[in-house]
């Protein structure tokens, strides 16, 4: 969709010119009606046919004069006399204000209209494209390096570290752990995938045993008597090997195995104690609190900052330096592939603009009322006369049309009447 073309700045210089030439017109054209009004009128003994054109004349000044009173009266008072209800646009300056100020908050920033239009732009898919451009990715992984490397060593470790200790800290100080590790659980046990667990740990040890015979059979030749023959050693080594592992592969091969069920029966017994057995959630509680009251804890969350802070840096600096083409970063690459997540779901495309939408409404709604009262308050600052002079050479040209047209249409009805009149004699 097309956006419409801006308007050019205004050009008062060349609006003032412009309103001047169409001010001379207006006039010449009174002036010029009030010349043959004067000359038809003195003729007229003379040159009886010369009362139309003394009655369209006089029509004409009349008309001019009235409509120049009145253009006039709306920015000054005419002829510099006071007359009442002159001057209008100085004198009611505020009261235009607000009323302006009202309109504008009533009839464009009504929500119908600012929705209507922002869905009408398609601001998602517009910014999805533009997205979608590596040049532009680049343009914004650029600057939020740059404002990364700014704002980092401007950050006072000592306040960082604070607000994690308030923050974060207290957060799961206030949480227990618990009933949250049993809820944890219950989700990783739903569906009995937490055998796939225990069929796991089974290859595990059955991969252990398998390779390291050698070191169990040392381990028993070491522990037998010395007197006990390499053979028996050995005998025995089969035996414990051999035991473990068809034990292994018994459960491994058998579902209802009865290890498998005592390990689900104690499974689901701890996640029921987590959740609702008061004397594990307060022995959780303790570990917990002592977990994070250990210095070592401490330690590790400020190398936490530490190190990502570090992070950071690096990557402002590679990514802020002249970089390799073809070769984004991975915050580039981040806003390219959001680009083209957006466009190729046109879906995920009408929630975005849905969301940029109602952000914008709430906005609006928010400070519709001060966009009203900026208006008004922006014209009650300013000079009387100066407001009339911007007034004017916004519409006072137009305006010069109605005298001209005044001036005209008075004469043409002069004309008629008289005409009439002579024919009614």
């Amino acid at each position: 969709m097309n956006s419409p073309a801006p308007l050019p700045p205004p050009n008062e210089a060349e609006r003032q010119a412009r309103l001047a030439k169409m001010k001379r017109l207006a006039t010449g054209l009174l002036v010029l009606s009030t010349v043959i009004f004067i000359a038809a009128r003195a003729f007229e003994r003379v040159h009886p046919w010369l009362g139309f054109v003394r009655a369209a004349a006089e029509a004409a000044m009349i008309g001019g004069l009235a409509d120049w009173f009145a253009v006039t009266a709306l920015f000054r008072h005419p002829l510099g006399i006071p007359i009442p209800h002159t001057a209008i646009i100085p004198e009611k300056k505020d009261q235009v204000g607000r009323t302006l100020g009202g309109f504008i908050q009533k009839n464009f920033l009504a929500r119908d209209v600012i929705a209507g239009r922002l869905r009408g732009l398609r601001i998602a898919e517009r910014l999805a494209l533009w997205l979608r451009e590596p040049e532009n990715a680049r343009t914004i992984a650029a600057q939020a390096a740059n404002a990364i490397a700014r704002a980092l060593p401007l950050l006072d470790d000592d306040d960082v570290q604070g607000i994690i200790d308030r923050t974060v800290a207290s957060r799961i100080r206030n949480t227990e752990v618990a009933p949250l590790l049993g809820k944890l659980l219950s989700l990783i046990t739903a569906g009995d995938r937490h055998q796939e667990l225990l069929d796991e740990a089974i290859r595990l040890a059955a991969r252990g045993v398998t390779e390291n015979h050698d070191l169990i059979r040392d381990r028993i030749a070491a522990e037998s008597p010395w007197w006990v023959p390499t053979r028996v050693d050995d005998k025995i080594h089969e035996k414990v090997v051999g035991s473990i592992e068809r034990t292994l592969h018994d459960i491994r091969d058998d579902e209802g195995h009865p290890l498998r069920t005592r390990f689900d029966h104690a499974l689901h017994e701890f996640i029921d104690k987590l959740q609702f057995d008061d004397a594990v959630i307060a022995r959780a509680e303790q570990i917990k609190n002592d977990t994070l009251n250990d210095d070592a804890v401490r330690r590790f969350s400020m190398s936490l900052w530490s190190d990502a802070k570090e992070a950071l840096l690096r990557y402002a600096e590679r990514t802020t330096a002249p970089g390799e083409p073809g070769n984004p970063g991975a915050l580039e690459r981040g806003l390219t592939s959001i680009g083209e997540a957006l466009l190729a779901d046109p879906q995920l495309l009408a929630r975005a603009d849905d969301a940029i939408v109602n952000a914008a409404l709430a906005v609006i709604d928010k400070h519709q009322d001060e966009v009203g009262a900026l208006i008004a308050s922006t014209v009650a600052a300013w000079d009387p006369e100066v407001t009339s002079q911007r007034i004017e050479l916004a519409i006072g040209r137009d305006l010069q049309f109605i005298r001209i047209n005044g001036t005209v249409v008075g004469g043409l009805v002069g004309l008629g009447l008289y005409t009439i009149s002579w024919f009614m004699r």
